[in-house]
């Protein structure tokens, strides 16, 4: 049996291009996926569903003498971006689009997964077709549903990103974290409202709230070691009604973002003695969320990588680099934590970074991503 052709593989990621739906709303695209697997060859094959992720998908490929269970993660939301590419298969849901590139990354786990279904592996695989990537962490929903036990249990798992900013079709990894941990920010503030002309009588929330934004911003700077870096950002704040009336509430949105997960409860902790700071300072209630969930920081395992990295760089036909860590998330992280594995990148050559309503990765990554990813898989079980 002949392994998907570059013409097949083209259409898969026009198709799910045109349909990206936003977390745990994956339908559409779980669909496609199962009438895509229902006809390829079902002799290895074994299905499990999740009832609590209904958009979630195992699909285990047998072995034929299994010592051990590799996963294989894929991802399958769409993001709330209106896509202003001119692609000729262009979103046709009104206001989602990928985005993150995540059409790439289901056109090569099905990829993968042909070649399997066809060839018959020497260990189980384990291919996950994960929802909510974006948000609702469906990563750590789908472990902690536990359905990776028993039979279904894996000993390593991989799974990979597309970088914007690499050539199509290289493969980019590294040693340690590749991405950031994350942690999302919100915060409400209620004073008093009141008259502009009268502030004595009124308890002013944007002044309270414009200290808080500034004093966030001394965290990095002043209590995070330089070498080791990270991120407190404030994206969104929402404050006052009218030029003549004191604002009584305000509240804020945001980003922290460190390499290492200490890093992240240190900032954390610095985040809550400040808002406590500032509630005592302007009399003032502070309601105050530091949601992770599974965003952790995609920790790649030392052993795995380096076995990882030493084979992609031996292969004459394979572009390898080893990248710089990236202060983007992923839920990835959340597995990473649980079971040793590696992310790694596929370049697709896009003057566009992940998450723009212009970012259109280039097909020319599938096939090399596909062929790169069988062969390694294939030499680990070996």
């Amino acid at each position: 049996m002949k392994d998907i052709t570059e013409t097949t593989l083209l259409k898969i990621r026009q198709d799910l291009h045109q349909i990206p739906e936003l977390a745990l709303n994956e339908f559409q695209t779980i669909k496609y996926i199962r009438q895509f697997v229902a006809q390829l060859p079902q002799e290895y094959l074994v299905t499990k569903d999740i009832p609590n992720l209904p958009t979630g998908w195992l699909v285990k490929v047998i072995g034929k003498n299994p010592t051990q269970t590799l996963g294989y993660r894929t991802d399958l939301d769409g993001l709330a971006v209106t896509e202003k590419t001119n692609l000729a298969f262009k979103s046709k849901n009104i206001g989602i689009m990928h985005a993150c590139g995540h059409d790439m990354h289901m056109t090569v786990a099905l990829g993968i997964l042909d070649h399997f279904a066809k060839h018959q592996p020497n260990d189980n695989l384990i291919f996950i077709f994960q929802p909510a990537e974006e948000n609702f962490a469906g990563g750590m929903q789908l472990y902690d549903s536990n359905v990776l036990v028993g039979d279904w249990k894996i000993d390593a798992i991989y799974g990979l990103h597309i970088n914007p900013s690499l050539p199509a079709g290289t493969i980019g990894c590294r040693q340690g974290t590749l991405f950031a941990g994350t942690t999302e920010i919100h915060l409400k503030l209620v004073g008093k409202s009141g008259h502009a002309a009268f502030p004595q009588d009124a308890n002013d929330m944007i002044v309270a709230l414009s200290q808080w934004v500034n004093l966030l911003q001394t965290i990095v700077a002043r209590n995070v070691d330089p070498i080791i870096g990270g991120v407190v950002t404030i994206g969104a704040i929402e404050a006052g009604s009218a030029n003549n009336v004191i604002a009584g509430e305000a509240s804020a949105h945001g980003t922290i973002r460190a390499l290492k997960q200490s890093t992240i409860l240190a900032i954390q902790d610095r985040v809550k003695t400040i808002t406590d700071g500032i509630a005592q300072a302007f009399d003032c209630q502070a309601q105050l969320i530091l949601q992770q969930d599974g965003y952790l920081p995609v920790e790649n395992n030392d052993k795995l990588t380096t076995e990882f990295i030493k084979y992609m760089k031996g292969q004459a036909k394979i572009d390898f680099v080893e990248t710089n860590p990236a202060m983007t998330g992923e839920d990835f992280g959340y597995l990473l934590s649980k079971i040793p594995g590696v992310m790694f990148w596929l370049g697709v050559d896009s003057p566009y970074s992940l998450h723009s309503e212009y970012l259109a990765p280039s097909s020319n990554a599938l096939n090399t991503g596909v062929n790169a990813i069988t062969k390694f898989l294939e030499y680990k079980m070996a």
